[in-house]
């Protein structure tokens, strides 16, 4: 079987030409210009240019530079975590939900530790949505409640555990010094010490750093990176809380008084 091998795409196809940027803690002066140019060479750019050049502050540089690398990729070898799942409309996802569930569907959504960052939670989560489609406070079947941001753990488990919530949705956007890594194996550790085997409701995260394949690492059910919809969302929690074998997190007489 033939490999399928490419190579970066700059101003003729297979030049190997990229673009990167970067910031050094130098002076912006040409002895800046020249480390830049030596960093890019020591990871494979050659020959290199810098394109841009502008002080930030009187100790730091930002700099892009551009040139060619010998690097091939093989597509066959790139692991990624494809949809599993069929997209739903709201109207599908609803009847999904009120069929099989005969309840509405619990979402509990924060920002935890102390991401102040709500733009990615609210863009699932409020019914104005994100990418032309709506939240999933739209959803008739889907009960939202949304703690917003700077979250504690303790409090998020608290709050799930009275909601009784099938699923919680948690973003992260700060990402310094691996925040959102130790944010979130704090709180699925919190979830399975607070809960009882088998009856940990969905967790799921999301944010623009994290790596998808990273679910065990993480203790979580599913992770969702840049770009992902409210649809998208929506599909997961009915595929992956409705499919036969699923315990949902509360039974229907629970579910009956609570109403």
């Amino acid at each position: 079987m033939t490999k399928r091998i490419v190579r970066p795409y700059g101003d003729t196809t297979g030049d190997g030409m990229v673009q990167m940027s970067f910031t050094l803690p130098v002076p912006h002066d040409k002895r800046a210009e020249g480390a830049a140019l030596q960093l890019a060479a020591k990871m494979g750019m050659d020959p290199a240019m810098v394109v841009h050049a502008r002080a930030m502050g009187p100790d730091f540089t930002f700099f892009v530079v551009y040139g060619s690398v010998n690097h091939l990729v093989d597509l066959d070898d790139v692991m990624v975590v494809e949809r599993d799942y069929p997209l739903l409309t709201p109207a599908e996802a609803n009847a999904a939900i009120r069929g099989r569930l005969r309840r509405r569907l619990v979402v509990v959504g924060a920002c935890i530790g102390t991401d102040a960052h709500t733009v990615g939670i609210d863009a699932i989560l409020n019914i104005k949505g994100f990418a032309g489609e709506k939240g999933l406070e739209y959803y008739r079947e889907i009960s939202v409640v949304n703690l917003g941001a700077q979250v504690l753990v303790p409090d998020l488990v608290q709050h799930a555990r009275a909601e009784k919530a099938d699923a919680v949705l948690v973003s992260q956007v700060v990402t310094q010094r691996d925040a959102h890594v130790h944010n979130t194996k704090e709180m699925s550790a919190a979830f399975r010490e607070a809960y009882p085997a088998g009856q940990v409701p969905l967790l799921v995260v999301g944010g623009p750093r994290f790596d998808e394949t990273a679910t065990s690492e993480l203790g979580v059910d599913r992770i969702f990176g840049r770009g992902t919809t409210p649809g998208e969302v929506a599909s997961y929690l009915v595929h992956a809380l409705l499919q036969p074998g699923r315990t949902p997190s509360r039974t229907k007489d629970e579910a009956r008084i609570s109403a």
